[in-house]
C-alpha cells in the first residue's frame, strides 16, 4: 500500500529512527529542570520569602512539599490542555470519527494528567493551608487546625474548587469519544487553571487589575503553548507520524499561543516590577523568564522560516528544544509563586486594593464619566478577537462573491463597542464604588449587548464562511461549529426554561443575597460576574431574536412571550431595590467611604429604577426585531409559493380541485343521477 499523497517526503520511509538515549536525555534534563529547579529554588530562599511579608516559616518540608506539590499539579494542568489541543484541534478526527480512534495516545496522557492534577490539588488544600498561615503541616492534626486554616487562605479555596472541577473533567473525559464531547473538560480544565493564580500574587498591588487580566490571558496560553510541544513530543517519541496538515495547525497554535504569552509578560513584568526591587528574587526570576520567551519565538520563527524544508528529524529537533526551553519556563514560573514580588511592597489606598486604581478624590462627573478611560484587558480582548474573526468572515464571503447584510455587521460591531464601553470607560472604573453605575453597567451587558449581538448572526456566519472538509480527511472550523451545534449538551444550555430561570435568578441570587457584596471586593470575581451576565443575555437574546437557529428553537408567539414573562420579574426587583431600608452591600461601601459617594439609599434608590426601567430600550429593539422577523418570514414564504405556482410545481390548487370533484362523483354515485325537470308549456 503506497503512502497518502498528502504525507511529507520523509514520511514516505516508514522506518523512521529514533534515539533512546536522545530521548531519555530530553526527558530527564526537562523533568529535572521543571520540577527540581523550583525545589532547590525554595530550598536556597529558605525562609526569606516568608520573613519579607512578616510571616512565620512553616519549615523547610513544609515549603518544599508545598513547591514540589505545586509544580506536579501544574505540570499535569500543561499535559493536560496539551493534550486536549492536540487530539481535538491539531490530530482533529474526520467526522463522525471518535477521538480515540487518531488520538489514543493523547487521549491516555488526558487521562493520566486530569487525575494527577486532582490528587495533587487534593493534597494541596491541607499543605498550602499550612504553608500560607505560615505553620508545619504537623500542626494540620490539631483539632480543628485544617478547617480553620483553610478559611484564613484564600489558597486552600482555590485548590478546593480545582479538585471537584478536575474530578468532573476526569469523569466526563472517561466517557466521552466524540469531539464535542470534550469541550466541558477543556472548560473545567481552564478555569481551574486559573483558580490558584488569579487569588495569588496577582490580585495584589496597585494595578493588579490589569495584572489579574494578564494573568488570565497568559496562563492557558503557555499551557497551551508548551503543553502541546511536550505532548507532540511524546508523540514523535513513540514513532508516530505528524502528516503535513497536523504540522501546520501545531506551528499556528505555537505562534499564536507566543504571541498572547509574549505580550501578556511584558505587562506582568511591569506590574510586578513596580515596587523597590533590591534584594528581590523576583527581579531575576522576570528577567530570566523575558529571556526564554523570546528563545522560544526564535525557534518558532526559525521553525516557520524552513518550511520548505521540514523533515522528521526537524520536526524532532525543534519539538526537543522548545520541550527544553519549556521546562525552563515552568520552573521560572513556579518559582516565583514562592516570593513577594516587588508590588507587594508599594503603599496602597483602599480604592488601589479593592479595585486596583485609584478614584478616591476624583468624583465621577459628566466629564469624567466621558473622558476618563482605563482598558479593561480581558474584555477588550475578547471583543478585539470577537470583530477580528467577524469581519474576516465577512471579508472571505464577498471574495467569494456571497453577500452578507450590512445590518448584521452592524450589530455585531456595535455589541462589542457596548462592551468595551461599559467595561473601559470610567462606567466600568466606578462600577464598583457606586450602586447606581454598576446596575447601568448590568444592564448593559445583560441586555443592550446580548441583543446586538444575537442580531449578528455570527455561527451562521461562521458556517458560511468555512468550507467543509472531505470525507475522511481531518476536521476543521467547520466540522468543529457542526459539532458542537449538533452537541446534546447544547440542547441543555439552550433549555428555554433554563435560561429563563438564569436570566431572572440571577437578580434574585446575585443582589439579595451576602453574593454581591463578597464579589465586589474581588478583581477576578468582578470579572466573572459579568462575563456571566454577557453569556446569559446572549443565551436568552438567542432564543427570542437571535439570526442564528438555536436548538430549540421557540414558535414565534413564544419568542414574544418569552420577553413579557420577564418583564414582571424585572419591574419587582426594581421595586424590592426602590423600597428597601438597608443597603445592598453596605459594609463594603462603608469600607470605601469615598467623599463623593454621598447617599447609599439614593444609589441604590437610582439603581432600582435602572433594573425597572432600564429593559424598555432592550424590550423596544426585541419587539421591532421581531417584527421585522415576522414580516421577513411572511414574505419569503409568499414569494416562495408564488415562484411555485409560476413553475409549475406547487399543486396544493389542482389538489383541491381533484378532492372536491372527487366528493361530488361519491355523491352522485349515493344518490344517483340528478333529474332535470321536464319541459312545460310555458317553457319557451
Amino acid at each position: 500500500m503506497t503512502s497518502a499523497p498528502s504525507e511529507l517526503v520523509a514520511y514516505t520511509d516508514r522506518r523512521l529512527h529514533r534515539s533512546p538515549l536522545a530521548i531519555a536525555l530530553v526527558a530527564g534534563v526537562a523533568g529535572v529542570v521543571a520540577i527540581a529547579g523550583p525545589v532547590v529554588f525554595a530550598a536556597l530562599l529558605g525562609d526569606t520569602g516568608y520573613a519579607m511579608i512578616s510571616r512565620g516559616y512553616p519549615g523547610a518540608v513544609t515549603a518544599l512539599l508545598a513547591t514540589s506539590l505545586r509544580a506536579i499539579a501544574d505540570a499535569a494542568s500543561w499535559f493536560t490542555l496539551g493534550a486536549l489541543v492536540v487530539a481535538m484541534g491539531v490530530l482533529a478526527p474526520p467526522r463522525k470519527r471518535a477521538l480515540d480512534d487518531v488520538a489514543g495516545l493523547e487521549l491516555r496522557v488526558l487521562r493520566i494528567s486530569l487525575l494527577v492534577w486532582m490528587v495533587a490539588a487534593a493534597a494541596l488544600v491541607a499543605v498550602d493551608a499550612a504553608d500560607a498561615n505560615g505553620l508545619g503541616v504537623d500542626r494540620l492534626t490539631e483539632p480543628g487546625a485544617l478547617g480553620f486554616l483553610v478559611e484564613a487562605a484564600y489558597l486552600p479555596k482555590a485548590w478546593i474548587f480545582v479538585f471537584f472541577a478536575t474530578a468532573a473533567a476526569s469523569l466526563i473525559s472517561l466517557f466521552a469519544r466524540r469531539w464535542a464531547s470534550f469541550l466541558p473538560v477543556g472548560l473545567l480544565s481552564v478555569l481551574a487553571m486559573l483558580a490558584p493564580v488569579v487569588v495569588h500574587q496577582v490580585q495584589v498591588g496597585a494595578d493588579h487589575d490589569f495584572g489579574s487580566d494578564a494573568a488570565t490571558l497568559q496562563t492557558p496560553a503557555a499551557a497551551v503553548l508548551f503543553g502541546t510541544v511536550i505532548v507532540l513530543a511524546l508523540r514523535v517519541a513513540t514513532g508516530r507520524l505528524l502528516r503535513p496538515q497536523a504540522v501546520i495547525r501545531a506551528g499556528g497554535v505555537m505562534a499564536g499561543s507566543w504571541a498572547v504569552v509574549a505580550v501578556t509578560d511584558i505587562l506582568l513584568g511591569v506590574f510586578k516590577l513596580a515596587g523597590p526591587t533590591a534584594g528581590n528574587p523576583t527581579v531575576v526570576l522576570v528577567s530570566a523568564r523575558g529571556l526564554v520567551i523570546l528563545a522560544v519565538g526564535a525557534v518558532i520563527a526559525a521553525f516557520w522560516l524552513q518550511r520548505a524544508r521540514w523533515s522528521d528529524r526537524l520536526i524532532v529537533s525543534i519539538l526537543g528544544t522548545l520541550t527544553v526551553l519549556g521546562s525552563v519556563y515552568f520552573a521560572l514560573t513556579v518559582a516565583m509563586t514562592r516570593v513577594p514580588p516587588p508590588q507587594y511592597f508599594v503603599a496602597t489606598n483602599i480604592s488601589q486594593i479593592f479595585f486596583g486604581y485609584d478614584i478616591t478624590d476624583i468624583p465621577p462627573t459628566l466629564a469624567t464619566l466621558v473622558t476618563q478611560w482605563r482598558p479593561n484587558i480581558l474584555f477588550a480582548v475578547i471583543s478585539a478577537i470577537g470583530v477580528g474573526v467577524y469581519l474576516a468572515a465577512v471579508v472571505r464571503l464577498r471574495r467569494r462573491g456571497d453577500v452578507w447584510p450590512l445590518g448584521r455587521t452592524v450589530a455585531w460591531v456595535l455589541g462589542w463597542v457596548v462592551v468595551v464601553v461599559s467595561t473601559s470607560s470610567a462606567l466600568g472604573q466606578y462600577a464598583g464604588a457606586q450602586f447606581g453605575t454598576h446596575m447601568i453597567v448590568h444592564m448593559s451587558l445583560n441586555m443592550l449587548a446580548p441583543v446586538l449581538l444575537v442580531l449578528g448572526g455570527v455561527v451562521t456566519l461562521l458556517l458560511r464562511a468555512t468550507t467543509p472538509h472531505p470525507r475522511g480527511a481531518a476536521a476543521g472550523p467547520h466540522e468543529w461549529i457542526t459539532a458542537a451545534l449538533h452537541w446534546p449538551g447544547m440542547r441543555i444550555i439552550y433549555s428555554p426554561v433554563l435560561v429563563f430561570i438564569l436570566y431572572i435568578g440571577s437578580y434574585y441570587a446575585l443582589y439579595l443575597s451576602p453574593l454581591f457584596e463578597t464579589i465586589m471586593r474581588y478583581h477576578w470575581a468582578h470579572q466573572a460576574m459579568n462575563v456571566h451576565f454577557l453569556i446569559v443575555g446572549y443565551l436568552f437574546y438567542g432564543l427570542v431574536i437571535g439570526v442564528d437557529r438555536p436548538p430549540r428553537p421557540l414558535p414565534p408567539i413564544g419568542k414574544l412571550g418569552f420577553v413579557l414573562a420577564a418583564m414582571p420579574f424585572h419591574a419587582f426587583f426594581g421595586i424590592v431595590l426602590m423600597t428597601a431600608s438597608v443597603p445592598i452591600a453596605e459594609n463594603f461601601y462603608r469600607t470605601l467611604d469615598f467623599p463623593w459617594m454621598g447617599d447609599l439609599m439614593a444609589q441604590q434608590y437610582l439603581g432600582g429604577g435602572v433594573a425597572w426601567a432600564g429593559g424598555e430600550l432592550p424590550l423596544l429593539i426585541v419587539v421591532t426585531a421581531l417584527g421585522i422577523q415576522w414580516a421577513r418570514q411572511d414574505q419569503r414564504e409568499a414569494k416562495r409559493k408564488d415562484r411555485h405556482l409560476d413553475s409549475g410545481v406547487d399543486d396544493e390548487f389542482d389538489a383541491y380541485n381533484r378532492m372536491l370533484e372527487g366528493l361530488a362523483e361519491r355523491s352522485a354515485r349515493a344518490h344517483g343521477p340528478v333529474l332535470t325537470p321536464a319541459p312545460t308549456k310555458d317553457t319557451p
